[in-house]
């Protein structure tokens, strides 16, 4: 038995997967010419989350197992998360510090709905006291009072900008530091650069795309 499997956090989690699948977004009836644009866009992609604050955007059922897999196996203590979203990652994510014995997990998502959903939720999974969800552009909120070694990082907001953020916590990156990024296939420039072991990272695909990345230093 761990907290991912039993109450109160499973049968949550199965609720807001059923609610992220049923759910709708504004974005569906944004131009594909604009949607491709503020996807690669590194200034615009405030402006394109900002259209999809209705959709859920979580990783797979899958994803989220892996997810605390790794933070569990690896005795995870101190995780970042980029894209908050509603929540979801950050609750598998969460769950493995709860049965590592603890630890501080910094999430950060820039649209204020999201924020207040996010927190509802991890109140009611009973996670609330290892989580810490910073509001704003992630290459604000976190460029400062970050963790002194980072055991995890998830990359799952604004593809464009993986680099950018991967740029901001790779200082604190301890050797054998696991690094996950969903839809990594949307930004090549990220994957160019974990795949390169001159950049410090051995890394693989999972799952189509999910990259997984393993921080081993230049």
């Amino acid at each position: 038995m761990n907290t991912l499997t039993t109450t109160p956090l499973a049968p949550l989690l199965e609720r807001l997967f059923e609610e992220a699948e049923t759910s709708g977004s504004s974005a569906a009836t944004m131009p594909e010419a604009d949607r491709a644009r503020l996807f690669n866009s590194k200034t615009e992609y405030l402006d394109l989350y900002g259209r999809m604050k209705d959709l859920w955007l979580p990783v797979s059922e899958k994803t989220g197992t892996l997810l605390y897999m790794l933070a569990r196996g690896s005795g995870a203590r101190s995780i970042v998360e980029f894209g908050t979203s509603f929540g979801i990652s950050t609750l598998h994510l969460a769950a493995a510090l709860r049965d590592n014995g603890g630890g501080r997990l910094v999430t950060t998502e820039f649209e204020p709905s999201k924020v207040a959903r996010a927190r509802q939720h991890i109140e009611a999974g009973g996670l609330a006291d290892l989580v810490e969800i910073r509001e704003g552009d992630a290459l604000k909120t976190l460029a400062a009072d970050l963790p002194e070694t980072i055991d995890l990082v998830l990359l799952d907001g604004a593809k464009s900008i993986y680099p950018e953020v991967l740029s901001l916590l790779e200082p604190s990156l301890k050797p054998g530091a696991i690094v996950v990024a969903d839809n990594a296939d949307m930004c090549p420039e990220y994957l160019q650069r974990v795949r390169d072991p001159a950049q410090g990272y051995l890394s693989l695909p999972f799952d189509e795309d999910v990259e997984l990345s393993v921080w081993v230093g230049r």
